[in-house]
């Protein structure tokens, strides 16, 4: 088995791991995109759950990565207008106007920073928390037609949402959802 080849599916954290188990058959995805129906919009970056970190609350998982975005690059004052930003849109444009933002160092980072804000958001929210854990056996897709890095750049009506090797993104959120599915559902006593 080579670096691009999971065992399945469920264990790909890449759109290039994903294409071969997909290719493969039997791939059970769960499309998601908005934050305004409960269960899939539990997904969103944008779905109101306060969560803490380090002492600080957030309001949501995109205030969450937004500040972390400016704390990376040392913009301690845009920080704080995103943690107290009302909306996930203001945190949104806030963080489009982080001061000495990095395109590579946020490549590099931004992961890990999405996947520990959602292991926040999902573990101390028991509801969003079992429906996480619950979707247990899909691959996890963002299906925003206008976001091609944590998304896949397809609406889930479209033609090739199901065709991995087509996707037009790179799924990043949906990847992370998985991680951090993995790690609760670890955390879970066995029966």
């Amino acid at each position: 088995m080579t670096e691009s080849e999971p065992r399945d599916a469920l264990s790909a954290r890449s759109v290039a791991e994903l294409i071969p188990a997909a290719e493969a058959g039997g791939v059970k995805f769960l499309f998601f995109w908005g934050h305004r129906k409960r269960g899939p919009g539990y997904l969103s970056q944008w779905w109101p759950a306060s969560f803490t970190v380090d002492g600080t609350v957030y309001a949501t998982a995109e205030h969450y990565m937004m500040a972390e975005k400016a704390r990376l690059f040392g913009d301690a004052e845009t920080a704080a207008a995103i943690v107290a930003a009302s909306h996930p849109g203001e945190v949104k444009a806030l963080g489009r106007r982080v001061r000495g933002f990095d395109e590579d160092a946020w490549r590099d980072a931004r992961a890990a920073i999405v996947t520990k804000g959602n292991e926040a958001k999902f573990g101390q929210n028991e509801e969003l928390r079992e429906y996480l854990v619950g979707t247990r056996n899909r691959v996890l897709v963002e299906a925003s037609p206008l976001d091609r890095v944590w998304g896949i750049g397809l609406a889930a009506d479209d033609p090739r949402a199901g065709r991995p090797a087509a996707w037009q993104g790179l799924n990043l959120l949906g990847f992370a959802l998985m991680t951090v599915r993995d790690s609760l559902s670890s955390d879970l006593p066995r029966e």
